[in-house]
């Protein structure tokens, strides 16, 4: 009974590859006879696991999905794989996936062997999540599985959108693509009314079903989707835009800016282009300079004369800060009613 039980997770373990396997190559992965795989094949379906046969010489075996969840095997990088997924899971900006994580993650742990069980462990045990970080926007998964759907299917999406104010819309788009960043879930979308692409918040999306007709697919507002909603995001939802070249190679600029702050490229190796946007050239200024890099305006020329009176602001500041230093340093140890140089006796 053990040996047949191990052959049975062997074989589902081969089926799980997402390949089709002929009877004769599981029949020899196994060491065992066609007919006996057919019998274990047999067992796999009693025990809920939908196990698709094709007839002839070419056919075989494929695991298919099934109308409920059976189990799954994992090897052990897998197992910490989905482990430390679930562990991060709830900072992506998904409502109620934080406890739905947690249960998951029970169930996982409790058979995990000890020597995956304590790899998890340490993990958790030694890592620090930044709780001080602006939270993340949360998102409804069941909305976020809607639009997926619909941008599978290529269906016409009808949603209630709130925007910067709270004033509630009502808008008709074909649904292209979902772009997730480090807080939050963003939709590409043909916009009808617009007769152009926008780029929608899912948080702020209310689905008002029915949905449809379906349509065909555009051609897609850039090939890197990614680098555009970065684009959207960080510099054309903005009134004011610029251009900076930063005096550091593309990759340490990374490690600092993220996609919604901004997008870089690099320029030769020891140099990138970044490009931005603020609500003014003033607060351009402060965004520019707290990222900490050497760096020169490209444009606009507006930028540049920014800087030169925030430089202008910043000298004053530092020249009264060193006059007030000096005056109270002239008044050190003198006492209320004393006068420079008079006598102690008269």
């Amino acid at each position: 009974m053990l040996e047949t039980s191990a052959r049975l997770l062997r074989l589902l373990s081969l089926l799980q590859a997402h390949r089709e396997w002929s009877g004769a190559e599981l029949a020899d992965r196994l060491g065992v006879t066609p007919r006996t795989v057919r019998r274990d094949v047999d067992r796999l379906r009693e025990l809920g696991y939908p196990v698709n046969a094709s007839p002839g010489t070419g056919g075989g075996y494929t695991l298919g999905a099934g109308a409920e969840l059976p189990p799954l095997l994992l090897d052990d990088d897998e197992a910490v794989a989905v482990a430390v997924g679930l562990r991060t899971a709830a900072g992506q900006g998904i409502e109620g996936i934080g406890e739905t994580s947690v249960r998951a993650l029970a169930k996982l742990e409790q058979v995990l062997p000890n020597r995956l069980r304590r790899r998890v462990g340490a993990l958790n045990a030694f890592t620090v999540p930044m709780l001080g970080s602006p939270q993340p926007a949360a998102v409804d998964p069941a909305v976020l599985t809607e639009l997926a759907g619909l941008c599978r299917d290529a269906e016409r999406l009808r949603f209630e959108y709130l925007d910067h104010e709270g004033a509630a819309t009502r808008r008709s788009v074909e649904p292209h693509r979902l772009v997730c960043t480090e807080r939050r879930w963003y939709l590409i979308a043909w916009d009808l009314d617009r007769d152009d692409w926008r780029t929608f918040r899912v948080d702020r999306i209310t689905p008002k079903p029915p949905h449809g007709p379906r349509f065909a697919p555009r051609t897609p507002p850039a090939e890197d989707l990614a680098a555009y909603v970065s684009k959207g995001v960080s510099t054309r939802a903005y009134a004011t835009h610029a251009a900076i070249r930063l005096l550091v190679p593309v990759e340490e600029a990374a490690e600092h800016i993220s996609p919604s702050a901004g997008t870089l490229q690099a320029d030769g190796d020891d140099a990138c282009i970044l490009r931005t946007g603020a609500a003014s050239l003033e607060v351009m200024v402060i965004h520019v300079t707290l990222m900490g890099f050497e760096f020169e305006v490209l444009e606009p020329d507006g930028l540049t004369e920014a800087i030169r009176t925030a430089r202008d602001r910043l000298s004053r500041a530092l020249e009264r800060g060193a006059a007030g230093a000096r005056r109270t340093g002239d008044g050190a140890g003198r006492t209320p009613g004393s006068r420079s140089g008079s006598s102690a006796a008269s």
